[in-house]
């Protein structure tokens, strides 16, 4: 460790002596201040994230959807929380814009998840994808890669969209998204657009990855080394990795859903990002982990050997052929992540409605 890097946070020392990057799991404006101190060039957003913005800034926005509602008395409650979502992630861009201008458009983007129950419906998640995409020119844009959401992603990408691949937890899906990407940005080239300024993401959520296991495990009744299941993620992430860089894939991967510090230290060194919440960078920045390079260093054969002989699933998540795209839909990873995104987009047009359009009126 040199003395320029001796003073400097562990997330910092990251970023500042490798290839790896992070982004802010949030577009708080408190939480992306405190990342961008510390090095981060991005951040992401999604109706859990924006919901947990409200709560969290509310003073900062009660004004602002309250002259929202005022000044449109014919919108519904979903018509003002998706302006106030876009706003939310607007002002997370703005405060990215000084790092996209020092990168050059290769960093400092803001991710805006589309809605989540769109996940069946290509037209609606690239028209979508097209107008967050317009809302300020470091926005980054997250589709599912759910079978119809792959076709939106490929779609996406074409018209011009930087697109953030969500949703997502295995090889297969991964290797899928890298596949529709280049497929996307070649229909461009083949009619002189531009792609050099894009900079596409595959989002793999390492930590849902080791939440599926935890739960097939317990469901299905797999006795496996307890010491092995929290390197499930970590594994499926360096496969994929791997085989990004022998394609030469244009996507970069992003590693998110943190759990625990291998989420972050086995992957320091790769040319990757990881996006992590709040919580997670204070808690790294005050570590003993030592900053140094272990993307390169494989996951121990006998863990995946273990974790591929016990549980299927794993062997889904982990074999470049382990799923078909159509098998991504019903992937028990995908399905409990749609269900809690499309709950959290629910419960903040709820928020809109109950706490800013029908307040309840027995409440002084």
């Amino acid at each position: 460790m040199t003395f320029e890097t001796e003073f400097k946070s562990p997330l910092h020392q990251t970023v500042s002596t490798t290839k790896t990057d992070f982004w802010n799991d949030s577009c708080s404006i408190s939480e992306l201040t405190y990342a961008i101190e510390h090095g981060a060039v991005g951040a992401t957003s999604n109706p859990t994230i924006v919901e947990q913005v409200l709560r969290l800034e509310r003073d900062l926005w009660d004004d602002r959807i309250h002259l929202v509602i005022a000044e449109n008395p014919s919108w519904t409650d979903e018509d003002v929380m998706w302006k106030i979502f876009e706003e939310i992630g607007v002002k997370g861009a703005e405060l990215l814009l000084p790092v996209f201008e020092r990168e050059e458009g290769k960093k400092g983007r803001l991710s805006i998840q589309t809605n989540p129950s769109n996940y069946r419906n290509v037209d609606r998640m690239v028209e979508q994808a097209v107008r967050f995409a317009s809302l300020a020119p470091n926005v980054q844009v997250k589709l599912p890669v759910t079978s119809k959401g792959l076709v939106a992603i490929e779609e996406a990408t074409y018209l011009g969209v930087n697109v953030n691949a969500t949703v997502s937890f295995t090889v297969p899906q991964a290797i899928a998204v890298g596949e529709a990407v280049d497929r996307g940005l070649a229909r461009r080239q083949a009619e002189g657009l531009p792609t050099t300024d894009m900079t596409p993401v595959c989002t793999i959520m390492v930590g849902r990855t080791d939440d599926w296991m935890q739960v097939v495990t317990k469901r299905d009744g797999i006795i496996v080394n307890p010491a092995y299941l929290p390197w499930a993620g970590v594994a499926v992430f360096k496969k994929a990795y791997g085989i990004f860089q022998q394609r030469g894939f244009r996507a970069r991967l992003l590693a998110a859903a943190y759990r625990h510090h291998l989420h972050w230290s086995e992957f320091i060194g790769a040319d990757a990002i990881l996006t992590i919440p709040a919580g997670w960078q204070k808690l790294f920045n005050s570590s003993q982990v030592e900053v140094r390079e272990r993307m390169q260093i494989p996951v121990k054969p006998e863990i995946v050997t273990e974790l591929s002989d016990r549980i299927p699933d794993f062997r889904k998540a982990y074999e470049p052929d382990g799923m078909t795209v159509t098998e991504f839909d019903t992937y028990g990873a995908t399905v409990r992540t749609l269900r809690g995104f499309i709950a959290s987009y629910h419960e903040l047009i709820r928020v809109i409605r109950e706490d800013y359009m029908l307040p309840n009126p027995d409440v002084k």
